[in-house]
């Protein structure tokens, strides 16, 4: 027999792992069962006969209705879930919203039954920087916000300053009450004199403001007009014809600086004026906050408020960072500081002063804007400075370099301001010297920048040491930025929005920091000199254009020069002009020599010649041609002339000159 060989299996082995005892079964688990491969091959498995789910859509929303299953809840009941509402919570909820929409909406006080209608014409200081007046009226009275003047620009020649047109004003003035002045600075003072030589109103201001009106009175011979003034006092209300006024503190770049709050029969309105939130000024009087805050929560119909520098972004720098900038200087400085800024920032002035003092330098004021305002803020108990720390012009001399500190006019560049004159060695007390040091802390005027680098590169040509822009905090504005702007219009939290004092650009963006506050942009009208705006507890919108413009002024007379003489000027400084003299007989029709043919700003001196006989061909060839009407007198021939002559100029020079013919019959 065939010996069976017995095979004993051997038992598997984990990889690398020693033998252990087999692991208990799961007692709650479903044994699989056991199928041979046949049956597993022939057998149809159940996945394969169930029916393939739809594909479900891309992006499904969830259905908020259908109550999700969580693995650990079982039969859709959630663990720890809250139990319903109580009345007293949902009443409690209601009331809150309640509470805040009223303290969010403090306009929705304003009873909109209210008819009464109210009128804001803004007459200079929308499109522009400067030049700010407004009129607000109603059926009665009316009332004008400042009356200030602007600058010029580069075309306007021999015109110092621009006051407001005022044919408005002549219109309606039997309904005006008074001027309302919020504070001193020259954009919106600068321009009363010229009003009052046409109107005359009574003036409500601070005390500086109209201390700084009188001098200019005095300077137009308008001294008996002080009459006028009427000195208030802030936090007080002031019935002014149908409205009722109170001046709110203002932190400014000038002492003295207010805002409005006006009731009047529609509502109350504030009118911020020029404002930047300074918490730490020099004369520690801050921004009446309390007060813009009290009137938003009683309800305010509108707010007007400056837009000067909303595309900045944050907060505006305190006016006491400039004086730790003048220490750092006056520490510098080895010779003379001549430090200029304007004549009205009287907080600058004093913080150099200050600094001048402490470091022993005696004070020497220049330049006839400077020196009034300091008299004034002196007198008011604004700058705290002994006399004894003051000389005269005349006595700079007498002085070491080191113990010298000068403060004048001229930051603008302007031609016949003090440091001007110092940089073209024209003035009469002070001649620059290299160890000189000159401050300038202010910015160059939108308009002026051409002026101000002209004047820098004059004073650094004198070989003196110019601090200007080198140093960040050698100037800081008084308007202000973005966040300051916010605040106010939370604290006042208005109906309706009217940005004002500034060019469309600045009012637009001003607008949109509105939005952010929570206004409605339908509740925001963005305006133009000129626009008047109707203002009711239900709605604001355009009305109307009145006329506006300019009047130019040459501040050598305090007259006004007509436009047609400013267009004059800028017809000579852009196309020149032609003068020909000459004598005609009037029997042969033909010119008696030669005619004198001079121009300036047309053809060089080389050319003059050819020039001239081009000119006389024309004339010989219009008087052989000429009709007897057109040769029938002086005034005739000169405007015949003058036309033949401008189109041959405009044809072969492409230039319109003025043109003035002369002619003598004999």
């Amino acid at each position: 027999m065939e010996e069976k060989k017995v095979i004993t299996e051997q038992p598997k082995v984990g990889r690398d792992r020693p033998d252990r005892p087999k692991r208990s079964r799961n007692p709650h688990r479903t044994p699989k069962p056991k199928t041979t491969e046949v049956a597993k091959s022939n057998t149809p498995s159940k996945v394969e006969n169930r029916p393939k789910p739809k594909a479900r859509p891309q992006n499904r929303k969830p259905n908020p209705n259908k109550k999700s299953k969580s693995s650990g809840n079982r039969g859709g009941k959630r663990k720890n879930s809250m139990a319903p509402l109580t009345n007293d919570i949902k009443e409690a909820i209601k009331a809150n919203n309640i509470a805040n929409d009223a303290r969010m909406n403090p306009w929705k006080q304003i009873d909109i039954s209210n008819k009464s209608k109210i009128r804001f014409t803004p007459l200079g200081g929308l499109g522009e920087i400067g030049g700010n007046i407004a009129v607000i009226e109603d059926d009665e009275s009316a009332i004008i916000i400042d009356v200030g003047m602007s600058f010029p620009d580069e075309t306007m020649h021999g015109v110092d300053i621009l006051v407001p047109d005022f044919s408005y004003l002549h219109a309606i003035k039997s309904k005006i009450k008074g001027i309302i002045i919020t504070h001193a600075h020259e954009d919106h003072i600068g321009a009363v004199p010229y009003l009052f030589k046409e109107l005359k109103f009574p003036i409500y201001g601070t005390p500086l403001a109209l201390a700084m009106i009188e001098n200019k009175f005095n300077e137009h011979k308008l001294k008996d007009d002080t009459k006028y003034f009427n000195y208030i006092i802030k936090r007080e209300i002031y019935e002014i014809g149908s409205f009722k006024v109170e001046w709110i503190h203002n932190t400014h770049s000038i002492v003295d600086a207010c805002g409005l709050a006006i009731e009047t029969k529609a509502g109350t309105l504030i009118h911020t004026a020029d404002f930047k939130i300074d918490h730490t000024p020099i004369d520690n009087q801050t921004t009446d906050l309390q007060r813009y805050a009290y009137y938003g929560n009683k309800g305010v119909l509108c707010l007007f408020s400056d837009s000067t520098n909303s595309h900045n972004t944050g907060f505006t720098k305190s006016e006491s960072v400039v004086g730790k900038t003048f220490d750092t200087l006056f520490e510098l400085a080895e010779g003379r500081v001549i430090m200029s800024t304007f004549s009205s920032n009287t907080h600058r002035i004093f913080q150099a002063m200050e600094r001048g003092v402490k470091a022993g330098r005696k004070v020497c004021v220049i330049g006839r804007s400077m020196e009034r305002n300091i008299e004034i803020a002196r007198k008011l108990g604004f700058v705290d400075i002994e006399e004894r720390h003051f000389i005269e012009p005349h006595e700079v001399n007498r002085f070491a370099d080191g113990e010298l500190l000068v403060v004048t006019t001229g930051s603008q560049g302007e031609t016949m301001a003090a440091l001007s004159r110092m940089a073209t060695d024209e003035h009469r007390h002070i001649k620059l010297k290299p160890t000189d040091t000159v401050i300038i802390s202010a910015h160059a005027i939108p308009g002026n920048e051409g002026s101000v680098s002209s004047l820098m590169n004059k004073l650094v040509k004198a070989g003196v040491t110019v601090r200007y822009k080198d140093f960040e905090n050698i100037h800081v504005s008084g308007h202000a930025a973005q966040e300051e702007q916010k605040l106010i219009l939370r604290l006042v939290q208005p109906k309706f929005f009217l940005p004002v004092h500034g060019e469309y650009n600045h009012i637009a963006k001003h607008a949109k920091t509105a939005v952010t506050c929570g206004v409605n942009e339908r509740n925001i009208l963005l305006m133009s000199d000129g626009d008047q705006v109707e203002i009711t507890p239900k709605y604001v919108k355009k009305v109307k254009t009145v006329k506006t413009g300019k009047s130019y002024i040459d501040n050598q007379n305090n007259k006004e020069i007509k436009p047609e003489i400013i267009n004059d000027r800028q017809k000579l400084a852009e196309d020149g002009i032609v003068n020909i003299a000459m004598q005609i007989d009037k029997s042969t029709k033909k010119v008696i020599g030669h005619a004198m043919v001079t121009t300036h700003g047309l053809v060089p001196n080389k050319e003059l010649k050819r020039f001239s006989h081009e000119i006389e061909n024309i004339i010989e060839s219009f008087l052989i041609n000429a009709k007897p009407e057109q040769l029938s007198s002086t005034k005739i021939i000169q405007d015949e002339l003058r036309g033949v002559i401008r189109k041959h100029i405009i044809r072969t020079k492409r230039r319109y000159p003025i043109i003035t013919p002369i002619v003598f019959l004999v």
